[in-house]
């Protein structure tokens, strides 16, 4: 009978290994028809690019206080002519760097050398279409500068270039007057990236000598999000821009944007200001002064504007974030702790049945959890975890927002090994980058000496669980075996190739892996073994402050924050982001009057609503200019949320109240929205999540403090202090890498 179950067993392995091979295909296959190898991938970079060098993190004045440099370039960019090609920021030009004009379907770029550097540019055949002979190649991807007129067609929010206009062009009302709505789209380059411009066309104007007579002297600077660690120029769909504002064209606003300003080509706020100020620059020359610039975009988009708003008050009058951060280096914070604890769960302690519970894990990640949901990705990662461990499974389904959301931008941010856009390059030149945030801004974080780029990321002292000890969530040897096992990340230059083909690395390998684990330090086997944490530099989260790329809340402009409420998808954009940001600008000026945060059912957005709203905010400044921000907003603009078909829930000063900001009474909306949590606030930290490296005590003087509540640690004592030899966090102190002095410096110009 045993012969037989082992028989018998083994043919099931068999057969679940031949359908995980079939399902590894059929993903391989999908993959690479929709990732198809792209024909202008780049080829090489200058040597000199590609060198480490050693470069002392940043530690000048804030950029708040810092005197820009005078821009010498000539504006406006004549149709025809190119745009600036070097930022007026430190550090040289990214290369490799990968051109996004084919998919913007804007043609092919200049040529700007014949070293081979870049993509190949291939002479035109007389009917436009390419041939195989390379006439040179562009590193630089820049464009000459176009313009051309699209109409809207009626009953629509889509636009066509104006020659294919045939009795379909939607009419629109400007002034009291009726017109053809008509805009005026020019694109080009601005510190390599794609910028587009779009105006209502005015009367009697050209192409090459716009009026913007219909423009209602208002500009929309809009900001798109994503995760990217550069080296990538983007896209800019032509009629995409047009789409986006439809309406707010149709009303007359302006509308400007640029690839710099989308996140998922870059995270360098430096970059991304420089090139707004100079897309803003070629606007202004061609149309004039606008009476305000408000910023709307979503996720990082929002992060730059919070950012913006913080480090150079004069870009942008009011904001318009969606669904936003406070910026994007302290999400990094928690995000990085995500993998860890899914691997901890799933694997490390997968005798423990709690965990297979989906939204117990709740109590350690903070982040919403739902239960029932089968997922291609678990069950090719339950049937892998039998073939390489032999471990039996039970079909669990379910997931976290650490996996739904979070589970391969822990890879991109921080592996230099890993892009997903590593089809776009040679394969030697691609090995021969370090692909992260960390590098990517190693002009600000610095690198060590071995060039080798310093970052942010810490959690030693760190107590994971800790509020679900404390409310008698788990036990006390649960929460010492986590905080024992939990481990973190390995040096960035011992980090090896992701092992999923999904997220990209090697295609279907055998030693797959969805949690990236040959990347952690790990105590696998005895409980008196302790997996190390990992040690941040603290030069380079000084730099981080000084830098500007972390928001401590010291903004001076209208606010309206809105997002829609996705909690139950388990989308990355969660709803303590909200929260955070207003901690920090409470704890930063006292109040948060000058910021409204509005909820919604999806997928209604309020835009129309924010923008009136901002305009009377603005001119109310303007009417009376000794008013303070605060002071200025309209009467009845207040803290809102709203269900799917707009109608208001509530509204007021209160209505967010919640454990956020530790009110007795949750408000209106916070209990029909109801918020969740993060890692290191569950670990202890506050709802600002701002601490990149936390001040430690003793766990004698934790205990003292009270740190563990109503719990009994005393007999646990001597086990805590092996796992913690330097102490626990003291979240009652600030950052340890925060610098004293790096706000309210005198301008500078450096």
């Amino acid at each position: 009978m045993g012969h037989r179950k082992i028989v018998l067993s083994t043919v099931c392995l068999i057969l679940l290994l031949v359908i995980v091979m079939a399902t590894g295909m059929i993903y391989v296959v999908e993959f690479r028809t929709k990732n198809k190898y792209p024909e202008g991938y780049v080829l090489s970079a200058p040597p000199e690019s590609l060198m480490k060098i050693v470069i002392p993190p940043y530690s000048g004045v804030h950029p708040r206080f810092k005197q820009r440099h005078e821009d010498h370039y000539s504006y406006p960019i004549k149709i025809g002519d190119v745009g600036p090609v070097k930022a007026l920021i430190p550090g040289d030009l990214q290369y490799p760097f990968i051109c996004g004009i084919d998919r913007s379907k804007l043609g092919q770029p200049l040529v700007d050398n014949q070293q081979g550097y870049g993509i190949p540019v291939y002479q035109e055949k007389s009917n436009r279409e390419l041939s195989k002979t390379i006439v040179g190649y562009s590193k630089d991807c820049l464009i000459p500068t176009q313009a051309a007129y699209y109409y809207n067609r009626k009953g629509t929010n889509r636009f066509y270039p104006l020659a294919k206009a045939k009795n379909d062009i939607e009419t629109i009302i400007v002034n009291g007057k009726e017109m053809e709505f008509v805009v005026r789209l020019e694109l080009g380059t601005i510190n390599r990236f794609l910028y587009a411009i779009a105006v209502l066309r005015g009367e009697n104007e050209t192409l090459g000598e716009p009026n913007g007579a219909h423009w209602n002297k208002r500009l929309i600077y809009q900001f798109r999000g994503g995760v990217g660690v550069g080296r990538k120029q983007g896209h800019v769909r032509n009629t995409g821009v047009l789409k986006r504002r439809h309406r707010q064209l149709a009303e007359g606003y302006a509308v400007v944007f640029s690839t710099a300003n989308q996140t998922s080509n870059h995270y360098n706020i430096w970059l991304a200001e420089d090139t707004a100020l100079r897309v803003k620059r070629q606007f202004t020359s061609l149309y004039g002064e606008p009476d305000y610039t408000v910023g709307i975009g979503g996720s990082g988009g929002g992060v730059q504007q919070y950012l913006f708003g913080q480090n150079n008050p004069r870009l942008l009058n009011a904001i318009i974030p969606l669904y936003s951060f406070p910026d994007m280096i302290s999400q990094t914070i928690n995000v990085l702790d995500c993998e860890l604890l899914e691997y901890y769960f799933d694997m490390t302690d997968r005798q423990n049945p709690r965990w297979l519970d989906w939204t117990n894990r709740s109590y350690i990640e903070g982040f919403n959890a739902t239960i029932g949901e089968y997922t291609e990705l678990s069950i090719v990662q339950k049937i892998f975890s039998l073939w390489q461990h032999g471990h039996l499974f039970d079909w669990h389904p379910g997931q976290t927002e650490c996996i739904a959301s979070w589970r391969p931008l822990s890879s991109l941010v921080h592996n230099p090994n890993y892009h997903h856009y590593e089809r776009y390059f040679l394969p030697k030149l691609f090995e021969a980058v370090s692909w992260t945030h960390w590098a990517d801004l190693k002009y600000i974080y610095g690198t060590d000496k071995h060039g080798i780029p310093l970052h942010t990321w810490d959690n030693v002292g760190v107590q994971y669980g800790l509020n679900a000890l404390k409310d008698g969530l788990i036990s006390i040897d649960e929460f010492i075996r986590l905080n024992a096992k939990v481990g973190s990340w390995k040096p960035l230059q011992d980090m090896q190739p992701e092992r999923f083909w999904i997220f990209g690395g090697h295609y279907f390998p055998i030693d797959f892996s969805v949690w990236g684990e040959q990347n952690m330090r790990l105590a696998a086997g005895s409980d008196k073994r302790v997996a190390p944490r990992n040690t941040a530099s603290l030069q380079a989260i000084e730099a981080a402050y000084r830098s500007g790329m972390v928001f401590i809340g010291e903004i001076d402009i209208p606010i309206i924050d809105i997002r829609h409420y996705l909690e139950d998808e388990l989308d990355m954009h969660h709803t303590v982001a909200s929260f955070s940001s207003r901690q920090r600008i409470i704890d930063a000026k006292g109040h948060a009057n000058q910021q409204i945060i509005w909820m919604t059912e999806y997928p209604y957005l309020p835009i129309d609503l924010a923008l009136k709203a901002i305009d009377q905010w603005i001119q109310n400044l303007r009417d009376n200019v000794d008013l303070s921000v605060e002071e200025a907003k309209p009467a009845g603009l207040h803290d809102s949320c709203f269900r799917i078909d707009g109608s208001l829930i509530a509204s007021g000063k209160s209505v967010w109240d919640g454990a956020w900001n530790h009110a007795e009474k949750g408000g209106d909306c916070q209990k029909h929205f109801p918020s969740y949590s993060t890692p290191r606030q569950l670990a202890g930290g506050g709802v600002k999540d701002d601490i990149f490296k936390c001040a430690l005590q003793s766990i004698d003087g934790a205990i003292e403090s009270g740190v563990y509540g109503d719990v009994d640690i005393r007999p646990y004592q001597k086990r805590l202090e092996r796992l913690f030899p330097s102490g626990v966090c003291d979240y009652r102190l600030p950052d340890l890498g925060r610098p004293s002095d790096f706000w309210g410096a005198p301008v500078s110009a450096e």
